[in-house]
């Protein structure tokens, strides 16, 4: 039996206790060796990765002697605590380890640490090792890349004439290439050659350096082929792409839900109607901008407390439309999410996106617009063509333009994005300047029909106004109805009953849209008050049956005199609380009176009491129009390549040398139309046989003018008419013609015979009127109930 003392048990404990840890920091120091290794050495050939900085090779090599330094420093280290713990087990060995015959250990007991140092001694001969190895390759790589090191130190700013911004740019990145962290991202460290390779590979004000490998610096994914779009029949997978976590979300949903049937029928109709035409799919963005937290997203809170519904619907409506046309969506209502989806580099949005942008089209609207140029950089500039804003009121070109918009004081807070004006999308069909979106109402078959018809309640009204707001003041009409039928109200309300509403109303409090389409579908009259502007709700009335009463505004409402329109883009005259129902539908369905005066008010209600109407709903506004609509609009609008106008026929004689104009006169010989004789563009949509050329009076608008005429002003067919040849086969005299920058252009001023052309293409405008003015306006027909499109649009 072997006997220990105490102090050797002590001895022992105290050893081995030394021993782990020391294990342990060796083990350590071998862990840090090894990651050093890989990341020194896999980071020598870094820069030969695509997509990696293009300065990545600089810094590396620069940083090749500290790295031999540090591992010849980690061998020798490794060396001293070998010869410490040496030294260290010899000094114990001869004295606290032998103290006498009864304290006997047998030396095998410490044979671990003596193993211990031979591993160490094999790291350290390890290290040294890859040290020298590590030493010959960083003196190869230095020797190869000398050339281009030697280019890379000597950058001096080009001076190119076809890049004038460049010597500007560099001196600004000088300045500020620390403002955003994104510039580091793609590879700017602060020298003059970052600065250059920066601006001529990731933007594009500076020239192409000649030393650079552009195929390897800036790598182009081979383009996706072209998929054919099918249209779809399961809107299981729209619901998914929507998301949750909304109450705008889940409305949108559920009306998506509540029309399904009709959306399928409706895809069937036009699929048979297109008899198997090839339709590229396009990828296509949402990003749903106003409901994002970074804009406040005040609309979800109010869904279930009477807040305004319109935008929701309408958004609704186009993502189902955009869905079964067989398109490949994504949706975003966060910001986040966008910049995943856009590929938005780190930092403060002054950069651009990190790859080609992976969306044919992008629907946002104003806000949505704000976040994109925010975070795009200079993409925005380059990939805004592929936009499209969904804008409720219209940007008419005036205040579309920055520069102008500036000059003329039409600058607002929502406009100057010089955007092509069609690019904007609105509501309803009152700014021809812009593309008619819509949204859709439902459908009655038959059966609903003849029930409406048998069940109505010629006696009972429903007032438009879910916010006690718009009752206020509203006592003496309310009055007067009341004599003649029943109120109903759908006013929202938590405890107790709005005072602004009278007694004798029959309030529902806010009511879910299946149960409001029941009370319209009895209701004889929906009445407004004034407000809300053109929202859907009208037209959900007309289709079940009722008649919309509504004010005239005298003077009509505009930016220049009423609060609510002040700061929007557009300086249109709202003649009554909606527009489109009192001049695209009208009597019987829309009767538009002036409330100010009782009498006429008190005998339009009598009138429609005894008046029988049928449930009327505009093709345009059912699915099959919308269906319909943004097909076309997909297929033909194209505002990323410049169109032209058609070559004219060659010349009798070469001596003349102004072009003939493309235009004739008409048989009747008021107006000019396009001539048979001239070449027409196979891509100009809509096609420009629909064309037809007017002359407006003053204080009239080309939008009037057509409408006069019923036909509706096309803006992209100006650019036939901005030409001196048109004034003459007008038989206008022209003493002088300007061309100028001017929204009403091209125009003549009679009295004085002076004539103006258009300078600036963006600024053709079918809006806007001067009493010193008669212009030239642009018309065309339209097929029956859809009125963005012409006869031929299809």
């Amino acid at each position: 039996m072997i006997t220990v003392n105490a102090d050797g048990k002590i001895m022992v404990r105290r050893c081995l206790v030394t021993l782990r840890p020391f294990r342990i920091f060796v083990l350590g120091i071998g862990f840090f060796t090894l990651c050093f290794l890989m990341t020194s050495l896999g980071g020598q050939f870094s820069a030969k990765r695509l997509g990696d900085s293009p300065f990545t090779i600089r810094t590396e090599v620069m940083g090749a002697l500290e790295s031999r330094g540090v591992l010849r420093r980690m061998s020798d280290m490794l060396e001293m605590l070998m010869k410490r713990m040496d030294i260290l087990a010899r000094l114990e060995n001869s004295t606290d380890f032998h103290k006498g015959d009864e304290a006997r250990f047998p030396l095998d007991r410490f044979q671990p640490a003596a193993g211990l140092m031979e591993r160490i001694q094999a790291i350290a001969q390890n290290v040294s090792d890859i040290a020298i190895k590590v030493d010959q390759i960083l003196r190869n790589s230095l020797l190869n890349g000398k050339v281009v090191e030697g280019r890379r130190d000597q950058c001096e700013v080009p001076r190119d004439p076809k890049y004038p911004d460049c010597a500007g740019k560099v001196e600004w990145m000088r300045a500020r290439w620390t403002s955003d962290p994104c510039y580091a991202f793609f590879g700017v460290d602060g020298t003059e050659c970052s600065f250059l390779i920066y601006l001529s590979e990731v933007e594009w004000f500076c020239p192409p350096l000649p030393w650079r490998n552009r195929t390897a610096a800036l790598p182009s994914p081979p383009s996706l082929p072209r998929v054919q779009a099918a249209f779809q029949s399961d809107l299981a997978r729209l619901l998914e792409l929507i998301g949750t976590g909304k109450e705008s979300l889940s409305f949108m949903k559920k009306r998506i839900r509540h029309l399904a049937q009709q959306w399928l029928r409706a895809a069937r109709r036009l699929e048979q109607k297109l008899k198997g035409r090839q339709r590229d799919q396009k990828h296509i963005l949402i990003h749903i901008g106003f409901l994002t937290e970074e804009s406040g997203d005040v609309f979800s809170p109010r869904v279930l407390k009477g807040g305004p519904l319109g935008e929701m619907v309408q958004w609704a409506d186009i993502l189902a439309a955009l869905f079964l046309l067989g398109h490949s969506l994504r949706v975003t209502v966060s910001l986040k999410e966008l910049q995943s989806h856009l590929g938005v580099p780190p930092g403060r949005g002054n950069c651009p996106l990190t790859n080609p942008l992976p969306f044919d089209l992008i629907y946002t609207d104003y806000h949505g617009l704000q976040q994109m140029k925010q975070h795009m950089g200079l993409s925005f500039k380059k990939y805004r063509c592929r936009v499209r804003v969904i804008d409720t009121f219209g940007t008419e070109p005036a205040y579309n333009h920055e520069e102008y918009a500036t000059l003329r004081g039409y600058r607002t807070n929502w406009g100057y994005w010089n955007l092509q004006p069609t690019q904007f999308m609105t509501m309803f069909p009152h700014t021809p300047d812009n593309s008619f979106m819509g949204f859709v109402s439902e459908e009655l078959n038959k059966t609903e029909r003849q029930f409406i018809k048998s069940n109505k309640v010629s006696s009972m009204a429903v007032v438009y106004g879910k916010e006690a707001s718009i009752w206020k003041g509203k006592e003496k009409f309310l009055a007067i109805l009341n004599k003649y039928m029943e109120i109903h109200g759908t006013v929202y309300y938590e405890t107790q009953r709005p005072p602004e509403v009278p007694a004798f109303v029959k309030n529902h409090g806010l009511l879910p849209q299946h149960e409001f389409q029941q009370l319209l579908r009895k209701a004889k009259l929906f009445i407004g008050f004034g407000f809300p502007y053109e929202g859907p709700a009208p037209l959900e009335a007309i289709a079940n049956g009722c008649v919309f009463l509504q004010a005239r505004f005298n003077p009509p409402h505009s930016s220049l005199n009423h609060e609510f329109f002040r700061g929007k883009p557009t300086s249109r005259e709202v003649s009554s609380q909606h527009p489109y129902a009192e001049d695209f539908i009208g009597k019987p369905h829309v009767w538009t009176v002036d409330y100010n005066n009782s009498e006429e008010f008190e005998a339009a209600i009598k009138t429609i009491v005894r008046t029988q109407v049928d449930p009327y709903l505009p093709y345009e506004y059912t699915c099959e129009g919308m269906l319909e609509r943004i097909h076309a609009y997909i297929q033909h609008q194209d505002f990323c390549t410049t169109s032209s106008p058609p070559l004219p026929p060659k010349a009798k004689s070469p001596a003349m040398q102004s072009p003939l104009s493309p235009l004739a006169l008409s048989p009747n010989a008021t107006h000019l139309v396009w001539s048979p004789s001239a070449s027409r563009d196979p891509h100009a949509w809509p096609p420009v046989d629909s064309l037809q050329v007017w002359v407006s009076e003053t204080r009239h608008a080309c939008t009037e003018t057509c409408r006069q005429r019923g036909l509706v002003c096309e803006p992209t067919f100006f650019r036939f008419l901005n030409k001196k040849e048109v004034f003459l086969q007008l038989s206008i005299t022209c003493d002088s013609t300007e061309y100028e920058m001017n929204h009403l252009y091209p125009a003549v001023a009679e009295n004085v015979h002076e004539c103006y052309l258009q300078k600036e293409p963006l600024l053709f405008s079918c809006a806007g009127y001067n009493t010193k003015y008669r212009r030239l306006c642009p018309c065309r027909d339209y097929r029956k109930g859809q009125v963005a499109l012409c006869r031929d649009c299809l």
